[in-house]
Parts: C-alpha cells; structure tokens; sequence
C-alpha cells in the first residue's frame, strides 16, 4: 500500500504543479496558487521521506505530515473554487483526487496504529 500512496501523491503533485502554471499565467493569481503548490507538493515528499524513516514512529509522523499537507491543500481548492479561480470542473477533478489521498492516507495510518495497539 505504500507504493500506491506514493505514485498516487507524485502523481498529484504533478497535477498541483500544472494547477499553478495554469493559475499563475492564465489567472494572474499568485498568493494562494503559491500556497496551494507548496502543500500540494509536500504530500508526495513526505510519503517518500517515509521510505527511509529511522523508526515506525518516524515513518507514522510522515504520513501524518502528508495528511495535514492533503488537508491543507483541500482547504486551498475550496478557497480557490469559491473565488472563482477553479470552475467547477477543475475543482472537481482535483478535488477528488486530494479527497482519495486523504482517504488512503487515513486508512494506511489507522491500520498503523491499530498494529501497534495490538502489540
């Protein structure tokens, strides 16, 4: 399950990176776009900074990291959406792409810890 969190949160940086491109040069907006990249971003690099964790805990506390950044990065496409810089489509498309990350994320970390607890 790894394997997928990481192809499927490089995968969405990608999609963020062209997100920005798009609101940078089409849109003029540069505040949240900027924003919305570094969060965006930062899912992937935290679920492959998993693969080297020093401890379970440390590959627990990148995951969680990625989570909040999937968070953030949703509370930026709602901003982004109801501004009017996202229509409709693009959010949805993207939107629904950040809310499966999320779910991944908190199934693979509820599972972690639901391990640990019967040790």
């Amino acid at each position: 399950m790894a394997n997928a969190i990481q192809d499927k949160s490089k995968a969405f940086a990608i999609r963020i990176i062209r997100c920005y491109k798009f609101l940078t040069e089409q849109k003029q907006e540069r505040v949240m776009s900027k924003q919305l990249l570094r969060c965006g971003t930062s899912i992937g690099a935290n679920t492959r900074e998993s693969k080297n964790a020093q401890s379970r805990m440390d590959f627990l506390n990148k995951l969680n990291i990625a989570l909040k950044e999937a968070d953030e990065t949703e509370y930026w496409l709602d901003l982004l959406h109801e501004t009017n810089y996202l229509d409709d489509d693009q959010y949805a498309s993207i939107d629904g792409d950040c809310a499966e990350l999320i779910k991944l994320l908190t199934s693979i970390i509820k599972k972690l810890k639901e391990s640990d607890e019967k040790k």
